[in-house]
C-alpha cells in the first residue's frame, strides 16, 4: 500500500504523494516535480533547508522508493514518543527549547517502538502509570547536529496516563515546564509549537 509522507525540513514540508489528485489542498500552490531526477531532488532539499521555498512536492507512484531516495541523503535516526491524555482527558504537553512539544526519544539498540515510547515518555515526564493504547502516526523532520544532517523518523502512540504521580520535567533534556491541556485550549500551544507535533494531534482526531 502506498502512503504519502511529508518531510519537514526548518519547518518548510516536502510532500511525497503517488498522483497530482493526492495533493492535499493546503499545498496545491507548491512547486512540484514528477519523478523528480538526482540533481531536483538535491536543489530542492537545498532549497527548503535554506529557507529559498517554502514547501515543494514530489510525484512518484511509488512512494516508498521515492522516500527511500529522499531519506539516502541523511542520517537517519529512529525515535518513538506518545501523546498522553489523563482520566479528565486533558493533554500533556512540554515546553522545550522555546516551544510545546510531546515527549519523545531515540529507540536504544535492540528496544522496540513501543518499549522505546514507553521510556522516552517516563524518562521525560517523571509518570509511570502510563498505558500504551495505539500507533497514531509516523513523522519525519530534520536538523543538524554536530554539522551532520539528521532526518529523524519518528512512531507516535496514543497513550492514557492512570496514577496520581506528579510530572517532573528532565531538565537535562531542557524540559523546563509539562502541563495537562484542555482539548478546547490547545490550538492555542499548537501556535507556538512544530508543524509535525500539529500533524500527530491532527490524525489522531484533534481540532488544531
Amino acid at each position: 500500500m502506498q502512503k504519502d509522507s511529508i518531510i519537514y525540513l526548518n519547518e518548510r514540508p516536502l510532500v511525497i504523494v503517488p498522483t497530482h489528485q493526492a495533493i492535499p489542498n493546503k499545498y496545491k500552490d507548491a512547486v512540484l516535480y514528477t519523478l523528480p531526477d538526482q540533481v531536483t531532488i538535491e536543489s530542492t532539499l537545498q532549497a527548503l533547508e535554506t529557507d529559498k521555498l517554502p514547501a515543494a512536492i514530489f510525484i512518484n507512484p511509488d512512494t516508498d522508493a521515492m522516500l527511500d531516495t529522499v531519506k539516502s541523503y541523511f542520517n537517519i535516526l529512529v525515535a518513538a514518543g506518545g501523546l498522553i491524555t489523563n482520566q479528565e482527558e486533558e493533554i500533556l504537553l512540554m515546553f522545550r527549547r522555546g516551544k510545546w512539544d510531546l515527549p519523545k526519544g531515540k529507540q536504544d539498540e535492540g528496544e522496540n517502538l513501543e518499549a522505546c515510547a514507553l521510556r522516552e515518555v517516563e524518562e521525560e515526564t517523571g509518570l509511570h502509570s502510563i498505558t500504551l493504547e495505539h500507533k497514531i502516526t509516523e513523522t519525519l523532520h530534520f536538523y543538524t547536529y554536530k554539522e551532520k544532517k539528521i532526518l529523524k523518523h519518528t512512531y507516535w502512540y496514543k497513550m492514557k496516563f492512570t496514577g496520581t504521580e506528579l510530572t517532573i520535567p528532565q531538565i537535562e533534556e531542557d524540559i523546563v515546564d509539562i502541563q495537562w491541556v484542555k482539548p478546547e485550549n490547545l490550538s492555542k500551544y499548537l501556535k507556538f509549537s512544530y508543524q509535525n507535533i500539529t500533524d500527530v494531534f491532527e490524525k489522531e482526531g484533534y481540532p488544531v
